[in-house]
């Protein structure tokens, strides 16, 4: 026994330090505790209530165990059997209908918002509907009413309703913006999950996906871009604009062959991966690669480096992925890594997303 307890005094100060050292490892951006939006508010006011009234029950408890065994513990000499309670009505009475009145405290709003939260506004004509398709391991978002599809970056207007249709094309994933609401399952076949929320200030939310798929589960990153409705109504018009091809007709002629047979650009390619409409107007490549001009970690780049970094070798960057390496020269890479970093949307400035409180410079570096 004496043994066991010098072990366990030499593993405590060691376990206390990995509890210190765990507990910041988290990021703001992708934390529950931080709610940007009332659907996330309403769900993190929910799980307050929950812990308070555990707490509350925990320390009751524990008050009430120790002052027993302090108040009425066996005293030298005194052999007498205490008096028993079994069958004191009152008390009875008492403890089985503290915890019926908590549960009622608790289950109420319990169901209203949960009920709240399972509206369909798939059919509100004011709000706006994004089918959510979710692959190994990228994000396509298509926009029924506005004719768009897009990858990796869920842009949505302001304090509107945003009614997600999720769904996956190949294993089980799940859909997640801890900063504006929960998660949900994307399933397969013609089981479509439902949810919305609403984001009321413009900012970039970091989006994951939470369910472990795969390889690169970790590095199945979105990113959703609030901006104004006037910004977005920008954006969509961009995203409708007539495709331009390559000016070079040798790296036009690659292009078309390698790249369009599975991607699309505008009205051009296939759908079959991530609509490249638009990609160099993005924050990052592939979901993980953030485009910057000033990289200071290995998953920052320019818009270009990040691009040829993919095109070069995309399973060394998300191992498992469905796209193959291309065999290019290397003139033919960087044609067509030039090409899409200068592929931007004309008219759509995200300039107005920076200074969110929820996502900062140093907040993405950390990623």
């Amino acid at each position: 026994m004496m043994k066991r307890w010098h072990v366990l005094k030499r593993l405590l100060p060691l376990l206390a330090g990995v509890a210190l050292l765990l507990s910041a490892c988290g990021r703001a951006d992708l934390s529950t505790l931080n709610p940007q939006g009332p659907v996330a508010q309403s769900q993190f006011d929910l799980m307050k209530l929950s812990i308070s009234i555990m707490i509350l029950v925990v320390v009751v408890v524990f008050a009430i165990a120790i002052y027993v065994l302090i108040r009425f513990r066996r005293r030298p000499g005194n052999d007498k059997i205490p008096v028993q309670v079994e069958g004191n009505h009152k008390l009875e009475i008492i403890w089985t209908v503290i915890p019926l009145i908590l549960l009622v405290i608790l289950g109420i709003p319990t169901i209203q918002t949960v009920f709240a939260l399972a509206e369909d506004y798939s059919r509100d004509e004011n709000a706006v509907v994004v089918k959510v398709t979710s692959h190994l391991y990228w994000w396509e978002f298509e926009y029924p009413q506005h004719g768009v599809v897009t990858a990796q970056e869920l842009v949505i207007p302001t304090n509107a309703k945003i009614a997600i249709e999720a769904k996956t094309a190949d294993v089980l994933h799940s859909f997640w913006i801890p900063a504006l609401a929960g998660k949900i399952d994307t399933n397969p076949g013609g089981n479509v999950n439902r949810m919305f929320f609403e984001a009321p200030k413009p900012g970039i939310y970091y989006g994951k996906c939470a369910e472990l798929c795969g390889p690169s589960h970790a590095l199945m990153d979105f990113k959703v871009k609030a901006v104004e409705p006037a910004s977005f109504e920008n954006w969509v018009n961009a995203m409708k604009a007539p495709a331009q091809l390559p000016s070079d007709p040798e790296i036009a002629e690659v292009f078309q062959s390698e790249c369009l047979s599975c991607h699309a650009v505008g009205e051009l390619g296939g759908p079959a991966f991530p609509n490249l409409t638009g990609i160099g107007s993005r924050e990052s490549v592939a979901g993980i690669l953030l485009n910057t001009e000033d990289p200071e970690y290995e998953n920052e780049g320019t818009t270009y480096e990040n691009l040829y970094r993919w095109i070069q070798d995309p399973q060394a960057i998300k191992p498992g992925n469905a796209m193959p390496k291309v065999d290019l020269t290397e003139e033919e890479l960087e044609g067509i890594a030039r090409y899409l970093s200068e592929l931007k949307l004309e008219g759509f400035d995200p300039a107005e997303l920076q200074g969110n409180s929820v996502t900062n410079d140093d907040q993405e570096k950390q990623q």
